[in-house]
């Protein structure tokens, strides 16, 4: 973690590299914005639910296999900010295929968020910026 005033950028080599120049999430007084995430894993060319034909282009995806991987790269963002799934408020969900995927990606999300129960957004979006079929952005309330 790095700390710019009242802000904290949170860093951890426990999660996948962003895509781009920012962090994996912010803190900021009782609040925790964690940059939209997905389902590669740290020191991973694969991506988890991803198979690919032998020119390297995606032809299918298991959208749970990723789920659960993106919830657990959430989950190590929230505790290197000293938080934990419990504490989200809020979730948007980006999928690439809603039709085929929405009732899967909603039986997993239940197991993870049922009992929690943060307000959601979900969307279908045509691409995301790696190869992934889920993208999840959260909001944490955690009192200090």
């Amino acid at each position: 973690m790095s700390n710019d005033k009242d802000v904290t950028k949170v860093f951890t080599n426990k999660a996948p590299p962003p895509v781009g120049p920012y962090p994996h999430a912010i803190v900021v007084g009782d609040f925790i914005f964690v940059s939209g995430m997905g389902p590669r894993k740290q020191g991973q060319n694969e991506i988890p639910g991803v198979t690919k034909n032998t020119q390297g282009e995606v032809i299918s995806h298991d959208i749970v296999t990723q789920t659960r991987s993106t919830i657990e790269n959430i989950r190590i963002v929230l505790e290197e900010a000293g938080s934990s799934l419990t504490n989200i408020v809020d979730v948007t969900v980006f999928l690439t295929h809603m039709k085929q995927d929405f009732a899967s990606f909603n039986q997993i999300y239940g197991e993870y968020f049922s009992h929690i129960s943060p307000t959601r957004t979900t969307v279908e979006v045509k691409s995301l910026p790696t190869p992934i079929a889920v993208e999840l952005k959260v909001i944490a309330y955690q009192p200090k």
